[in-house]
């Protein structure tokens, strides 16, 4: 039995192929399917049923699976370790951000890493946030940048650096502007622009809504907070975001939502990042901490 068999077998359940798990491995799609077979003949059972669209876990594979990513999860300690030894940080380190992500914080603290750390090359990826978990979660990236309104899952380790309950935003003249408050079933009667699915605000906006019984169904959704403001600004619909998102423009009020819940911005990785992933997640969060 073979480390990198090991790795292949986890590669396969997350990304529910041979050929989707090579290209993640930048390796070839026979080259994968030919350790598995080996690792499988070793131990004597069969690992993955292929007999499906998606290839999945045998029950054997299911129970041998925890400790392949635990081998994997050792690997990488210590590799980080023996990197700590030295001083010397070298790798490659996949960041994953919220979409159109320009927080001061986050760019000053890439390029701090970049002079800090030349010899680690940088993949960075942009989605929604509930992708983005999904993504750390099966090892397709080692740093995200999320927003979330729910609680992340045990096995991430996450920085907390915002706490947000949301706002409408709406035109200076809007019959709300002078309202002390809004509620889901107000909202149910306007025009609603949103953040889409698997974004935090969107994710806080449901919870919020579906505990007071009201439905609410944005009629326009965008991933950019900006259109979703300029659009608000001529009387397209309320906007609803973030108090920080809506940064206090000079054409729009913005409103409360009663009984909201909050948004969360946080700084995530693996419990055993890379030596070069824990490096970049120190300095972000020392940016976006500061």
């Amino acid at each position: 039995m073979e480390l990198h068999q090991l790795r292949y077998l986890v590669a396969v359940v997350d990304h529910g192929s041979f050929t989707a798990a090579a290209e993640a491995l930048h390796v070839s799609q026979s080259g994968v399917s030919a350790q598995v077979a080996k690792l499988e003949r070793e131990l004597g059972h069969r690992l993955l049923d292929r007999t499906g669209r998606a290839v999945r876990p045998t029950p054997e594979g299911s129970a041998l699976l925890p400790h392949a990513r635990a081998a994997g999860a050792a690997i990488e300690a210590i590799r980080a370790a023996a990197d700590d030894l030295t001083g010397v940080v070298t790798g490659h380190v996949r960041v994953g951000t919220v979409i159109g992500c320009t927080i001061p914080g986050y760019l000053a603290g890439f390029a701090d890493f970049r002079r800090a750390h030349p010899g680690v090359t940088v993949e960075v990826a942009e989605g929604n946030s509930d992708d983005l978990l999904a993504d750390l979660r099966a090892g397709r990236l080692d740093v995200i940048l999320l927003a979330h309104a729910e609680p992340l899952p045990p096995e991430v380790v996450a920085h907390t650096l915002i706490r947000e309950p949301l706002v409408a935003v709406v035109p200076r003249d809007h019959a709300w502007a002078a309202r002390s408050a809004v509620t889901c079933a107000d909202l149910a009667r306007e025009t609603v622009l949103c953040l889409p699915p698997g974004t935090g605000v969107r994710t806080a906006l449901e919870i919020t809504c579906a505990a007071e019984r009201s439905a609410v169904a944005p009629a326009v959704q965008a991933h950019s907070p900006e259109a979703l403001l300029a659009l608000a600004d001529r009387g397209a619909g309320v906007a609803i975001l973030t108090e920080s998102m809506a940064g206090g423009r000079p054409g729009s009020t913005t409103i409360p939502l009663a009984r909201s819940a909050r948004t969360h911005l946080s700084l995530a990785t693996r419990a055993a990042p890379s030596a070069a992933a824990g490096a970049m997640a120190r300095t972000l969060l020392a940016h976006l901490a500061g």
